[in-house]
């Protein structure tokens, strides 16, 4: 397992049994409403519709797409112990027939080529460690003509956003996260994290670069949350 992979397995360990409080504390109940709004008017249930969820974590993703009515939902994860929290989330819903998780990474899907019929991934995309091969990857397992969905945080194009988001994101973010997970370094590298990772058109091309077309962003909340789509073309 590469280096980034290792401190990103460790960081979400840690703060495994604190994470689904604090995401929906850090965000004041929006990321919910992200996930929502990223899945609507995708993902139309189907008979026999496979759907796989990258860096599915505690599995809110795996619940919402099940909420739209999809039937088999395969998540993978690096970290064991988030995978554990979203087995009892699973299970309080009932939905142990739809979700199954199970470990793995997005740089070595165990999965056969042409497997899904789309890929979500949830505020994990910038942890990857070999972001290129992840989506030739996800690319792989995918079939012809079905479509990837990233959400993923962003940054404000409006100066005052921009300025409230720096202030909240570098100051607020990492004493409240760390205060209650125990784990200032998790709460500081998120912010880091988010800087670092590619906007808009950046990262657009990124997933041209591994064969997706059909490109669009759709921005949240005044620009926080970013949901990107693309499409595989019809090769192999």
């Amino acid at each position: 397992m590469e280096s980034q992979d290792v401190f990103c397995r460790q960081m979400f360990d840690n703060i495994a049994s604190k994470y689904d409080r604090l995401n929906h504390l850090l965000s004041f109940g929006t990321d919910k409403y992200w996930r929502k709004k990223a899945l609507k008017k995708h993902l139309y249930a189907t008979a026999h519709q496979r759907v796989l969820d990258i860096a599915c974590g505690t599995a809110d993703m795996s619940v919402a797409i099940a909420r739209q009515g999809i039937e088999h939902i395969d998540g993978i994860d690096i970290s064991e112990k988030m995978l554990h929290i979203g087995q009892k989330k699973i299970r309080k819903y009932g939905l142990q027939d739809k979700i199954h998780l199970q470990v793995g990474s997005s740089t070595n899907i165990p999965f056969e080529n042409q497997y899904f019929d789309a890929a979500v991934v949830a505020f994990g995309i910038r942890n990857f460690a070999d972001r290129a091969r992840a989506l030739k990857e996800i690319y792989r397992v995918l079939k012809p003509h079905k479509e990837l969905i990233v959400l993923e945080f962003s940054q404000p194009q409006i100066n005052i956003f921009k300025h409230i988001y720096k202030f909240y994101f570098q100051r607020i973010l990492p004493f409240v996260g760390g205060k209650i997970s125990g784990d200032k370094s998790a709460y500081t590298y998120l912010p880091d994290s988010v800087y670092r990772f590619p906007q808009g058109q950046a990262f657009l091309q990124e997933l041209a670069n591994a064969g997706f077309e059909n490109l669009h962003q759709k921005r949240m909340s005044f620009g926080i949350v970013s949901a990107y789509y693309g499409i595989k073309n019809g090769k192999i």
